[in-house]
């Protein structure tokens, strides 16, 4: 609290040595008057609940709340690609199961797709197949959500971090003298804060 008073007590004496009446006096703390007023720009905060609830009803939409709208192709391939396959191998597991649950029902007047190319066992292995691969696929997309959600957040959170564009590391080489006297070869990572 005592911070804000302080920094708009500063601001009002910086606005009283730049505002300078017609007469070129100087206005001073003491001239200053309860009906002045003093407008700050609020600084606006990201909620990070917020950017998470936009990121779960649709994935993305906490990205682009925090104007990083460059994360929205990502987020949606990440999850896109992944559920395509899940939709595929879903397909292909019914087409599957149709035709392994004709071929086990002990009718012989009944005929699979697959009726003299693949055996039995053959439609099972591949049943089995494209089963992992569906719950692979759907546990994928599930993840990817997750973190679209944990991403949005993250970064609302350090939406107003301080930003230094001076910041930055590299590897340079470098030769020292082990304790036995042998030459030791490596690189050396400098970071530059």
């Amino acid at each position: 609290m005592k911070s804000i008073q302080l920094f708009i007590l500063i601001l009002l004496i910086l606005i009283g040595f730049t505002n300078q009446s017609k007469a070129q006096k100087p206005i001073l703390l003491d001239s200053l008057s309860l009906s002045d007023t003093v407008r700050v720009k609020k600084i606006r905060n990201h909620s990070p609940g917020k950017a998470s609830l936009f990121s779960a009803v649709v994935p993305g939409l906490g990205q682009a709340y925090n104007k990083k709208y460059w994360k929205l192709p990502i987020v949606y391939a990440a999850i896109g690609v992944p559920l395509y396959f899940a939709l595929t191998n879903q397909k292909n597991f019914n087409r599957y199961k149709t035709a392994y649950g004709l071929r086990i029902d002990g009718d012989a007047t009944t005929v699979d797709e697959f009726d003299g190319t693949l055996s039995q066992d053959n439609l099972k292995s591949n049943l089995d197949y494209y089963q992992r691969n569906k719950d692979l696929s759907y546990i994928l997309v599930g993840l990817f959500y997750v973190f679209n959600i944990v991403d949005a957040a993250v970064d609302a959170h350090l939406f107003n971090f301080p930003k230094n564009d001076n910041l930055s590391f590299n590897l340079q080489p470098n030769l020292e003298l082990t304790s036995n006297n042998e030459l030791s070869k490596g690189f050396r990572l400098v970071i530059n804060l």
